[in-house]
C-alpha cells in the first residue's frame, strides 16, 4: 500500500494503521456474519465481540507500527506492546465472561417474567468479548495491516 511520504514513519502513520485495522476488522465481521448466518447484518459493524477481534487488530497494528518506525527494542514499542497485551487479555477474559454472564441473566429474567412479558426489562448485551481464536486472528490481521501501510 502506498502512503504519502509526508506521514511515513510518523505518528500519523501509526494512527492510520490502527484506525484502518479497526475499520477493516469491523467490516470483516459483516462478511464473517454473512458466511456463518447466510444473511447480511450491517448492525454488526457497530457491535463488540465476534470474528475477528477489532480491539486486538487495533492495538496490534498500533504496536507493530510503532515497532516498525521506532524499532522493536525501543521503550515506546514496549509500552505499546504492554497496552496491546492488556487489551487482548481483557477482550478474551473479562469482557467474554461479562458477555456469558449477560446471557445467563437474560435467561433468568425471561423465565422470571414468563407470565408478565410486558414487564420484561431490556435485555443485556451478550456479545461483548472474544474467544482466544478471535483475538489471535484479530492480532494477526492488525500486524498485517500495519505492515501493508508501512511498506
Amino acid at each position: 500500500m502506498y502512503i504519502a511520504e509526508a506521514i511515513k514513519n510518523t505518528g500519523l502513520e501509526t494512527m492510520i494503521a490502527a484506525a484502518s485495522a479497526t475499520i477493516l476488522a469491523q467490516s470483516l465481521k459483516i462478511i464473517w456474519y454473512f458466511l456463518t448466518h447466510q444473511r447480511i447484518n450491517f448492525k454488526i459493524f457497530f457491535h463488540t465481540g465476534g470474528m475477528p477481534s477489532s480491539h486486538s487488530a487495533t492495538v496490534s497494528a498500533l504496536a507493530f507500527s510503532v515497532g516498525l518506525i521506532n524499532g522493536f527494542t525501543s521503550t515506546i514499542f514496549a509500552v505499546a506492546t504492554g497496552l496491546a497485551v492488556v487489551v487482548m487479555y481483557d477482550a478474551a477474559g473479562v469482557r467474554r465472561a461479562a458477555g456469558k454472564m449477560a446471557g445467563i441473566l437474560n435467561k433468568i429474567t425471561e423465565d422470571f417474567y414468563h407470565h408478565h412479558s410486558e414487564e420484561l426489562p431490556e435485555k443485556l448485551m451478550e456479545l461483548l468479548g472474544h474467544t482466544p481464536f478471535e483475538v489471535v486472528v484479530g492480532s494477526a490481521f492488525g500486524v498485517l495491516i500495519a505492515y501493508l501501510i508501512h511498506i
